[in-house]
């Protein structure tokens, strides 16, 4: 096998063995199919399922461990919706302390004494 065909989006991303985006940085974890009709089928259904997606199936080179020879996206991969913002979470810590070494009062209500 010498030639490989792999996805790749219009922000020069590539479509990864674990069903999301990368930037090709690390070629192995590019999703690779030895024939196009794969390559294609996998891209349609992508394509259906984000409309905004405008991919390409092309034929790239293997080198000699198997891994595709692409060049690396430089877009930067969108942030995943569900990972925190290391920024942010600095930003919430420091709002945790209380100012000028004072106690806030605490809105939750009293603890209920157990019912015997």
């Amino acid at each position: 096998m010498t030639d490989v065909f792999v996805i790749r989006n219009q922000l020069g991303h590539y479509w990864g063995k674990s069903k999301a985006w990368v930037d090709g940085s690390q070629p192995r974890q590019v999703l690779r199919t030895r024939h196009r009709d794969e390559a294609v089928n996998t891209l349609f259904e992508l394509s259906s399922k984000d409309f905004e997606l405008r991919g390409d199936v092309f034929e790239a080179a293997v080198d000699e461990r198997g891994e595709p020879v692409i060049e690396t996206s430089q877009i930067p991969l969108p942030m995943d919706p569900g990972a925190e913002d290391p920024a942010d979470a600095d930003v919430t810590a420091a709002g945790d302390t209380a100012q000028d070494g004072q106690d806030e009062p605490s809105d939750s209500p009293e603890p209920a004494e157990p019912v015997a």
